[in-house]
């Protein structure tokens, strides 16, 4: 095995027990000393392989965002928008309720002040909201794409507001049944709400 082989060998097994070490313990139990021994290689070979810690977290980070596109993406009803923004909202309380410390791991990861996430990473971000933006395109069919770009972002931040205030009980306890109807009642009413918030033009 050449020295290329091996670094991406190394990678992939650092990437691994990174992934289980947040699915285990979240973001706080990831530690460069614990992946260091769980692999079998020496501290400093990690930074021969990423630049820091962050560089690997955004690589976890970027499978369970793989993992959340396919989920979203499944079964979507495509001729009826409405019913798809329901299950968009619904499937994401579903994935944040079945891997919640991956999703965790999504949003608090934390950057320096001025570093901004790789572009790769922003490409895969942006790749999920076209599952919000195709219905969108039926729903609000008068509005140029940077304006469904921006609704769509709007309403996955109601949605995930909901679903995050739910999991993380900053208001109590509260059951999944309860989030799963004011999804729907939110959702149903945005929908409902679009054509006179966005100025559709009246029918002929």
């Amino acid at each position: 095995m050449n020295s290329t082989e091996r670094r991406a060998r190394l990678r992939d097994a650092l990437i691994d027990a990174a992934d289980e070490a947040i699915g285990r313990d979240g973001l706080t139990g990831l530690k460069a000393r614990a992946l260091a021994e769980a692999v079998g290689c020496a501290l400093g070979a990690i930074y021969n392989v990423f630049p820091d810690l962050d560089a690997l977290i955004f690589e976890v980070n970027a499978r369970t965002l793989k993992r959340l596109d396919a989920a979203l993406g499944a079964d979507l009803p495509v001729h009826d928008p409405e019913a798809a923004m329901l299950q968009l909202a619904l499937g994401y309380h579903r994935f944040t309720r079945g891997d919640s410390r991956h999703w965790r791991a999504v949003f608090a990861h934390q950057l320096p002040e001025g570093i901004m996430p790789p572009d790769w990473y922003l490409a895969l971000i942006g790749r999920l909201f076209r599952h919000i933006e195709e219905p969108l395109e039926t729903l609000v069919p008068h509005l140029d794409a940077n304006a469904r770009q921006s609704l769509a972002r709007t309403l996955f931040s109601a949605v995930h507001g909901i679903v995050s205030i739910g999991l993380e009980e900053k208001l109590g306890s509260t059951p999944d049944a309860v989030i799963a109807r004011g999804l729907t009642v939110m959702v149903r009413a945005w929908v409902a709400g679009l054509p006179a918030a966005t100025g559709a033009p009246a029918a002929a």
